[in-house]
């Protein structure tokens, strides 16, 4: 048994030292109670990719089976923190889910089906960039679905996770919540910025008219789908430094884990070249130096 494995295997059964599995608590430094500085956000940021590195290898030796789902409003930041948090991850371990409109098969579908097949194996963490709480959300106020589908989903879905949870699946839902105001002025920064126009699709526009209605469907859903063994956590995103930061420790903080980060990696010395010849360099082509 190599030495790494060993400290693994002795980690896994005697704990850490201090008898507790880690979690990362952000610490109360915030003065101003609207805004994060940037200095501050991104020192805070920096650990939280530190904690975030040592959950992905305990998921991976555990083999742990974990799926992350983040809803709420468009222009809420779901995003945002979905990019902070696998910036620093392996994408072979944390891959992002963001499924486009359903096909004309898809639609004939079990309404579950085209996500099962995006669920984690052991070893995996899969974040839902929107789930199949479509249904509840854009579906029922756009008129997408029928009152019979739409009811069934709510029927449905407490189970569906239910059966996930006894399947050895972490499930954690976010929703992300943004004020009227906040949301405008998303909007209005992603027309007048050619890099995020792409970002407002004829939906995000029409979702505007109809604010209410998707307040409605919002509580609907709860009342329904906010249930013990996969509760809804609510983030307040009109500060978007702060509701990154407390996303992510709140996800630390859901997964106990250790620490097995390995010892220090020596470099080892590079192959001797033994007499290689490599080939004339006018026979590459390269890329034109433009800067």
């Amino acid at each position: 048994m190599t030495k790494k494995k060993a400290s693994r295997k002795s980690a896994a059964n005697s704990g850490p030292s201090n008898g507790e599995v880690l979690h990362h608590e952000l610490e109360p430094k915030f003065k101003d109670p609207k805004h994060i500085n940037k200095e501050l956000y991104e020192k805070e940021l920096t650990k939280l990719h530190h904690e975030l590195v040592k959950l992905q290898e305990w998921v991976k030796y555990k083999k742990l089976k974990v799926v992350i789902i983040f809803e709420g409003r468009d222009a809420a930041g779901k995003g945002g923190v979905i990019k902070r948090i696998t910036e620093c991850l392996n994408p072979r371990v944390c891959r992002v889910i963001a499924l486009a409109t359903p096909t004309e098969r898809e639609k004939t579908q079990w309404y579950f089906q085209r996500y099962v097949p995006h669920l984690p194996a052991g070893g995996e963490m899969v974040l839902f960039d929107r789930s199949w709480y479509n249904r509840a959300g854009v579906e029922r106020v756009m008129g997408f679905c029928n009152d019979d589908e739409y009811y069934e989903f709510l029927r449905s879905a407490p189970e569906f996770e239910r059966m996930l949870v006894r399947a050895g699946i972490v499930l954690i839902k976010y929703w992300f919540s943004v004020s009227d105001e906040e949301q405008e002025r998303r909007f209005r920064e992603r027309i007048d910025m050619p890099t995020k126009r792409w970002k407002l699709s004829p939906m995000d526009l029409e979702s505007r008219s109809r604010w209410v209605e998707y307040s409605k469907a919002k509580d609907e859903m709860f009342k329904y789908t906010d249930i013990k063994q996969a509760p809804w956590y609510v983030v307040p995103a009109d500060d978007k430094r702060r509701a990154r930061l407390n996303c992510i420790s709140h996800l630390l903080s859901m997964i106990p884990y250790e620490d097995l980060t390995p010892d220090s990696i020596v470099l080892p010395a590079r192959q001797d070249d033994h007499g290689y010849v490599r080939p004339p360099i006018c026979d590459q082509t390269f890329v034109p130096e433009v800067y």
